[in-house]
């Protein structure tokens, strides 16, 4: 088969992919459903909660929250201080880092070709730990970052080991190969949690359970002030693996052919992962290390919508979103007044979820 005819066959693939994802009713359906769940838990989280606020009460301070005019008359005082400046700003924190992770983990998938792709394979998540352990442990002081110079500091680093793994990797193979990236992340991952656990080491008592804590992911004392940190890095990140939903496709039928139907390799995997260690590298700084949300959420979303990235992405967002608002739930909740780490939550029910998914699909190719 001569490259004329390939490029045609795989051009006609793609845009009947692409009339599909527009047409397809079922699709569009499910999207409508994922966005209304997402809602519905998004505002139980808001209303379900140690205090007692009615519904109707939640759902007014909701809106005030938005629009400034909804009438407030009758509403207690410690009512709209729970709700309004504890609950909704947790529970919107969350939803941002769960469609961060989802959408991120998703794009790392697609784009290396490995099921098992997320933010932690490619070293970012440890690198940004780093940053957060340091400033924990030694209590540095970043200026103009006073509040936020964990997160200031994880956001760097980050970034600088996303640099350091592209730099790495672009001195073994020019043309950043999927298995290099992999392999460099996963050795950069090793190097970055070394130095962690060293740090640890001389740390005290007190600052390592500080760590520790961290470590094991959390929303408490999630503030406006954080969400409104954090909210322009998830809408650019996300946003951007959106546009890319079309070049992760073309990836599918392997970089020789997508290069035929005009995709730039080199260019759109370096986009692709400065979006991926942005979306990871805020989700860690805000909340510290949640395991399973990019692995699990993407694998149940391509099990209901397929694999074709235009549909899958969007899904994941709103899956991600509700998926880590129902385990901050939990993880505030489960053993009230004690509050579990969410991370605890996202690994037992992602490993649960996962094994079962894992172990159905198996079932169903030996019949």
């Amino acid at each position: 088969m001569n490259a004329g005819s390939l490029q045609h066959q795989i051009s006609n693939r793609c845009e009947f992919h692409l009339k599909t994802d527009i047409l397809n009713k079922n699709y569009k359906l499910t999207f409508a459903l994922s966005v209304a769940l997402y809602l519905l838990i998004f505002i139980f989280a808001v209303f379900y909660g140690s205090v007692s606020v009615s519904i109707i009460d939640v759902l007014k301070i909701i809106g005030n929250k938005i629009t400034g005019q909804v009438n407030m008359e009758g509403i207690k005082n410690s009512a709209v201080v729970i709700i309004g400046g504890v609950r909704l700003p947790r529970v919107i924190l969350a939803s941002l880092i769960g469609a961060g992770l989802s959408v991120s983990g998703c794009a790392a998938q697609g784009l290396l070709k490995n099921p098992l792709a997320e933010g932690s394979t490619l070293g970012i998540s440890a690198g940004a730990s780093l940053g957060a352990v340091l400033v924990i442990a030694m209590k540095i002081s970043i200026p103009f970052l006073d509040k936020f110079g964990v997160m200031g500091m994880s956001i760097f680093f980050g970034f600088l080991s996303f640099l350091i793994i592209l730099s790495f990797t672009r001195r073994v193979d020019a043309g950043y190969s999927t298995n290099t990236i992999i392999l460099t992340g996963i050795i950069f991952s090793m190097f970055a949690n070394s130095v962690t656990s060293l740090v640890i080491a001389f740390s005290s008592d007190n600052t390592v359970k500080q760590i520790v804590f961290w470590s094991m992911g959390s929303f408490a004392g999630a503030l406006f002030d954080k969400v409104l940190f954090v909210l322009p890095f998830i809408v650019v990140g996300v946003a951007g693996l959106l546009m890319f939903s079309r070049e992760l496709d073309a990836f599918s039928f392997g970089e020789e052919q997508a290069k035929y139907i005009g995709v730039n390799i080199k260019r759109t995997k370096l986009l692709v992962l400065i979006l991926i260690s942005m979306l990871v590298g805020v989700s860690v700084a805000s909340c510290g290390l949640v395991a399973f949300v990019g692995l699990v959420v993407p694998h149940i979303a391509r099990m209901i919508v397929g694999p074709s990235h235009v549909r899958l992405l969007p899904i994941s967002v709103f899956f991600g979103a509700g998926f880590m608002t129902l385990a901050d739930l939990l993880s505030r909740t489960l053993v009230s007044p004690v509050e579990l780490p969410v991370g605890v939550i996202t690994s037992f029910v992602g490993a649960l979820v996962f094994l079962t998914v894992f172990y159905s699909k198996r079932k169903r190719s030996q019949v």
